[in-house]
């Protein structure tokens, strides 16, 4: 995946019912459908981080569909922090061990 020359790095934590509830693997289908490279894992405090790259609008687009969509999930809070570059560049979205 060739990411455009546009693209932003973002850190998310989704905070809620979101561990045990198919939430990454939700979120690994969406990104691979949908062109975003990255990856997700759980958090030992019951949060989800995701550090997602892609086009501003595509991601922001994701973010609206972590906070209210993702089948079987209440997100209660859902932190997004820009970063200033891909930390690790990534070319495709994979599910990570927890943290």
């Amino acid at each position: 995946m060739n990411l455009p020359p546009d693209s932003e790095v973002r850190r998310v934590r989704a905070h809620g019912l979101v561990q045990g509830v198919g939430f990454r693997e939700s979120c690994v289908a969406y990104a691979r459908a949908n062109g975003v490279a990255g990856w997700v894992r759980n958090r030992g405090d019951g949060s989800v981080e995701a550090m997602l790259q892609g086009p501003p609008a595509l991601l922001d687009r994701m973010c609206d569909w972590l906070r209210h969509e993702v089948p079987g999930a209440r997100v209660d809070a859902l932190d997004v922090r820009p970063e200033a570059a891909p930390v690790e560049p990534s070319s495709g979205f994979e599910r990570r061990p927890t943290l």
